[in-house]
């Protein structure tokens, strides 16, 4: 059954990788809208997350216009992936363009090393296209985690799909030596996700005026291996056009010393929030980000903690 499903999921790949791009975008939304509708699980997590967050800012009618938006993005995204997985670097003119890459302080560390970076990368647009940003600054190897399918067939087929950039894959459930030897090393760019509740391995800090578990290994991380830590936003320019911008570095350390992990990941979080509120449709709102924010650990921001 699982070569059966896989050898249907790649005929479908790659029947999508010949076709337009702008057109797969197009398909996606409509795909995404019909979703909406049907997926009711998904949408009622993305209504009440935007209801929560944003209602003093946005109306009734606005946050259900948002909503099916993000829907029509989503399916966007997931469609067009298929294909930008297939362009080469080389020809993402007019797909993908890179800015703030300035703002990455190139200059020798401390201890005279060769500078390596962490970047904290969320959900937002085609968050697939991170791993192309490989061909924009050459001098540096890329890596970032996933978490693998259960489902050996799907992950044998995200992984070709992956596989296809020149940024490593490390699967966090198994590979965490491989990622530690690879933050060791000068010249590097690791990229992790750091959006999503993190359960109760996470600190409680507030997200978006609400208590979640916030993931710390962006500032764990930073910290253990003097990376240098900076935001990465992926904006929706149009249809089949994005752009990766890097933010301004996120400073892990004030007058030689350490800041705590929880400043740290509250300026993490604040960089996420200016992004969503940049373009609320752009993220991703079916994921329950605030789910069980007191199963955290007890540090973090104790404000937060002593309202639940």
């Amino acid at each position: 059954m699982n070569t059966l499903l896989y050898l249907v999921a790649s005929s479908f790949v790659n029947v999508v990788r010949f076709l337009p791009l702008k057109f797969l975008g197009f398909v996606g939304r409509q795909i995404g809208f019909v979703f909406y509708f049907i997926d009711f699980p998904h949408r009622k997590v993305a209504v009440n997350n935007l209801v929560n967050c944003l209602s003093n800012s946005h109306s009734n009618k606005e946050i259900m216009a948002l909503a099916r938006e993000n829907f029509r993005r989503l399916g966007e995204v997931y469609l067009s992936a298929i294909k930008t997985a297939f362009i080469p670097p080389e020809k993402l003119d007019g797909i993908l363009s890179v800015k703030g890459i300035e703002l990455m302080n190139q200059g020798k560390r401390e201890d005279g090393t060769d500078p390596s970076f962490m970047l904290a990368l969320g959900h937002f647009g085609n968050f697939e296209m991170y791993a192309k940003a490989c061909h924009y600054n050459p001098d540096y190897d890329v890596c970032t985690t996933y978490r693998g399918f259960k489902q050996p067939w799907v992950e044998k087929l995200i992984m070709s799909l992956r596989n296809r950039s020149d940024c490593h894959f490390f699967d966090r459930r198994f590979e965490g030596g491989k990622l530690k030897a690879f933050m060791k090393r000068p010249n590097t760019i690791t990229a992790l996700l750091a959006d999503q509740n993190a359960g109760r391995s996470g600190i409680l800090l507030p997200f978006l005026g609400q208590p979640c578990s916030t993931n710390s290994a962006l500032a764990l991380f930073s910290l253990r291996y003097n990376l240098r830590l900076h935001g990465c936003y992926c904006r929706r320019l149009g249809l089949g056009q994005w752009e990766l911008e890097m933010g301004p570095e996120i400073p892990t350390q004030i007058n030689g010393q350490a800041r705590s992990v929880e400043a740290i990941m509250t300026d993490v979080n604040a960089t996420y929030e200016r992004y969503i509120l940049e373009d609320p449709a752009n993220w991703f709102w079916v994921h329950n980000r605030w789910k069980k924010p007191e199963r955290a650990k007890k540090r973090g921001n104790q404000a937060v903690a002593s309202q639940n």
